[in-house]
């Protein structure tokens, strides 16, 4: 019977990509290659992160991902840290990997760590717009003055990104209603969104635009704090000819506290409801 155990992160270390690293000896047997569906105990995959390459770090991440291994989270930090200081040029396959990995983890704890890694400046270089987009993708909420800096990134992926980890700090809401007018037309939506989602009425006239011009769902749900009678009737319309985001504009106009959301929703099909057997 195998015993399960925790592993302690300090014992947990990783080769850095890109660096030349002595053949082993002739009489070493090569390691064999990790199958990550065969390691059933969960400290045999947090241990295997210490092996992880390039080749097999997409599946091992499934795995851990598949798992739930939130005990993951200490190693994968880790790994992370250990590489800091490189991929000023190319990012760091095995930070990629991490960072994707603890977004699909998901949780407080996997949150926690991605914010940890964006204010330590562990990934630089190419590797940051992953780590933001994963931290996004928790809904992490940077500290002020670590958003402001990364909303001033010259990398538009990463003011993108970072658009959507902003806290509602006057200082970065300052620095958002400037990016309205960037230059790359992702970077003004995703500050649009952000500050529709704040309540922020400058973010109304693009947000308008936005809808008329090419609605999604992450631009409907910005429009419900900030909507006016106009955009309720735009939602409206919305709902009723755009099969695909008749969800999110039903749900938009039930979160504006105006009647005459009320009277647009009156207008529309009910929901479908579930049948259920007899």
């Amino acid at each position: 019977m195998v015993r399960r155990c925790r592993l302690p992160v300090s014992l947990i270390s990783f080769a850095a990509t890109g660096i030349a690293v002595a053949s082993p000896a002739p009489h070493h047997e090569p390691r064999p290659r990790l199958v990550p569906s065969e390691l059933e105990e969960d400290a045999a995959l947090i241990a295997a992160i210490a092996d992880v390459k390039p080749a097999n770090g997409a599946n091992l991440s499934a795995e851990i991902a598949g798992h739930r291994l939130i005990e993951a989270v200490p190693a994968l930090e880790a790994l992370c840290r250990r590489f800091k200081g490189f991929g000023l040029h190319h990012a760091v396959p095995e930070q990629v990997a991490a960072v994707n990995t603890l977004a699909a983890l998901g949780g407080c704890e996997a949150r926690a760590s991605l914010v940890r890694i964006l204010c330590d400046d562990v990934v630089q270089g190419p590797g940051l717009a992953h780590a933001v987009r994963a931290a996004a993708a928790l809904r992490a909420r940077l500290p002020a003055e670590r958003a402001m800096t990364l909303l001033r990134h010259a990398e538009p992926a990463v003011r993108i990104e970072a658009c959507r980890c902003a806290p509602p700090h006057p200082s970065v809401i300052a620095i958002l209603v400037d990016l309205l007018g960037d230059l790359r037309p992702a970077v003004a939506r995703a500050a649009a969104c952000t500050l529709g989602d704040f309540g922020r009425c400058e973010a109304r006239p693009m947000l308008r635009q936005l809808l008329h011009e090419a609605p999604t769902a992450e631009i409907i749900a910005a429009v419900a704090a900030v909507a006016d009678a106009d955009l309720v009737v735009v939602l409206g319309r919305i709902a009723r000819t755009r099969p695909d985001l008749i969800a999110p504009a039903r749900a938009a106009l039930e979160d504006i506290d105006d009647s005459r959301a009320g009277a647009v929703l009156a207008t529309l099909p009910s929901r479908p409801c579930s049948s259920h057997p007899a």
